[in-house]
């Protein structure tokens, strides 16, 4: 009997607790090191036998698992070799096991089967040379042994048994044994048997066949993005990256999906799965696609269930975007009605990458219609009709002041959405003739109409009470003559007043000391107050500048200022809404009051 020259326990605690993520991952070692030695044995024989023979613990009768295989086998010296260094990778090299066509690593594949049992038997012949047994135990210890005529193998290869662990009986069963060999074999180029059912499935699906008709291989691929996926693909996209050995396809999904989110992929490696929720395959903003793909050069990490992250990944991820890219601008060129579904679906993935690249931008600029004040139309149109491309950038910044440019024929686009604001200020990357224009809201004034200079002095005592109440506000009183004529005034908020709003708001939540800093930059922008505009054109306006009493006046003028706050969809304080009842109830009381004294009167 004689020890490993490892801490085998210590081992075991770190494949079941620090490198795999669960006990199911000892099905995919056993294959990998099945494939491998019939990929061996194949090298020099090219019409062996390439079978994996799985019988469940229903079929042993004495709850172990067998897996048996038809490749080249183990001679006593590469068992000794292999199985007492394991993790020696020199001693894999010199017995050829570390050639390119192979999955994985024998030894370390083999211990990870005691993430599930206690013991484990190998049975293997190499060529025309004797039986070897092999018997590894959990506590460290193992042995080889020449075996007797009764325990032969007829054939060359390799039979592994495993006894099960008491808390891992289940894995071993027929049920798990079929879905776990199934999930992860069913791409490889031998055959898999579990018990009477072969679970492995042929060729990858999106590899052409010498059979297939026009429209066949689509059909077949959007077949199994159901049966595997779940979804029926908006889109297939053919993946290539030759230097990576990587052949696949992207599956366009048909609903949209948040792009914080990251889609895992199906992620083959020398088609042996490597994992079904692989991150990292594609670009961050490629969110819209679900990849499946098999590759021969990219590195797994040590757990094979994820890919390592270098230079090759770096290139693949690059290349598989571009061939996103490219089905985009195909669409757009050839099929505008089926871009416009995409678009629909997915318009948030293409801004994101017109962000960074020039193509989707001019893709998003020609055919993703944006909301403005004078319909929906894309940022192209827009330019064509109006010229200056101008904007807001929030949504309720485009809500207050739409209806009024449009008034004053001004058009602008609502820059509120996700990225819209970003894809805006990028256009003239495009093109240096393209004008953009954030549009503030106190450049609405400007194509107002001013008073003349007569009306502006009558005005003098309606501004001197309108500013005394205001001022209470800290608003500042104009008057200007514009469209609407039935809106009586706007509350216009430039962006230096919205700076200072926020920056008083914030004084009154911190404490004295960063109070004192923030006044620093209140008092470098005392000026900047928000507008209230009275509409000269507006008869409620006439009227109330014909009003003599102060008292009514200021009343009125408050009740008015609530009103502008509500028709722009501004927020209110608590003091605005305040400040409404209380104007409410005082032109009530005035309305009272004057028809009680016409009553007194007509008495």
């Amino acid at each position: 009997m004689t020890n490993f020259q490892v801490d085998l326990r210590g081992v075991v605690d770190l494949l079941s607790h620090h490198l795999y993520g669960s006990p199911r991952v000892y099905v995919r070692e056993l294959l990998q090191n099945a494939v491998d030695a019939i990929t061996a044995r194949r090298a020099t024989d090219s019409g062996a036998p390439a079978l994996v023979r799985i019988e469940p613990a229903e079929l042993t009768g004495d709850g172990t698992l067998r897996v048996h295989d038809t490749g080249i086998g183990l001679t006593e010296a590469q068992v000794h070799e292999l199985l007492a260094t394991i993790g020696r990778s020199g001693k894999r090299d010199e017995l050829g096991f570390a050639r390119h066509e192979f999955l994985g690593q024998f030894g370390i594949g083999l211990l990870s089967c005691f993430l599930v049992a206690d013991e484990i038997r190998v049975r293997t012949r190499h060529g025309n040379e004797p039986t070897v047994l092999w018997t590894g135990y959990a506590d460290g210890r193992y042995e080889v042994a020449v075996a007797g005529p009764a325990d032969e193998r007829a054939e060359q290869g390799t039979s592994v048994t495993l006894v099960p662990r008491r808390d891992g009986a289940q894995w071993l069963t027929g049920p798990t044994v079929v879905e776990l060999a199934r999930l992860y074999g069913s791409l490889l180029p031998v055959t898999v048997r579990v018990g009477s059912e072969v679970v492995s499935a042929g060729p990858p699906p999106w590899l052409a066949t010498a059979a297939d008709s026009p429209g066949d291989r689509r059909e077949r691929l959007i077949g199994y993005a159901q049966a595997t996926l779940g979804f029926t693909p908006f889109d297939v996209i053919d993946l290539s990256v030759p230097a990576a050995g990587l052949t696949g396809a992207a599956f366009v999904l048909p609903m949209p999906v948040n792009p914080a989110a990251k889609l895992g992929h199906r992620v083959y490696l020398k088609r042996m799965l490597l994992g079904e929720g692989t991150e990292g395959l594609l670009p961050e903003w490629a969110f819209f696609a679900r990849c499946v793909v098999d590759a021969t050069e990219l590195r797994p990490t040590a757990s094979r269930e994820a890919l390592y992250e270098d230079g090759l990944l770096d290139e693949v991820r690059e290349a598989l975007g571009d061939q996103l890219r490219g089905w985009l601008v195909r669409l757009a060129t050839n099929d505008r009605d089926r871009l416009a579904a995409f678009l629909d679906v997915h318009h948030l993935g293409v801004k994101a990458l017109a962000l960074h690249d020039d193509e989707m931008l001019r893709l998003v600029d020609q055919w993703w219609p944006m909301e403005t004040n004078v319909g929906r139309m894309t940022l192209a149109e827009f330019r064509e009709r109006h010229g200056t491309v101008r904007y807001c950038a929030t949504i309720d910044e485009f809500r207050q002041l739409a209806a009024v440019a449009a008034a004053q024929d001004l058009a602008i686009v609502n820059g509120g959405y996700t990225y819209d604001s970003e894809i805006i200020e990028r256009l003239p990357s495009l093109d240096r003739e393209i004008l953009v224009d954030r549009l503030d809201p106190s450049d609405l004034t400007t194509r107002f109409d001013t008073l003349d200079p007569d009306t502006e002095l009558a005005l003098r005592p309606f501004l001197k009470v309108t500013q005394r109440a205001l001022d209470r506000l800290g608003c500042e009183a104009v008057v200007r003559s514009f469209e609407p004529a039935a809106l009586p005034a706007l509350y216009l908020v430039d962006r230096s007043a919205a700076f200072q709003q926020q920056l008083r708001a914030t004084r009154e939540r911190v404490d004295d000391v960063w109070a004192g800093v923030l006044a620093a930059f209140e008092q470098a922008e005392a000026d900047a107050r928000p507008q209230l505009v009275f509409n000269h054109r507006n008869p409620l306006v006439r009227r109330l500048i014909a009003l003599t009493g102060s008292g009514l006046t200021e009343l009125a003028v408050e009740a008015i200022y609530g009103q502008a706050l509500l028709l722009g969809h501004h927020p209110l304080r608590p003091a605005d809404a305040a400040l409404l009842n209380r104007s409410f109830l005082g032109l009530l009381n005035h309305a009272v009051i004057g028809e009680a004294e016409r009553e007194g009167g007509s008495a």
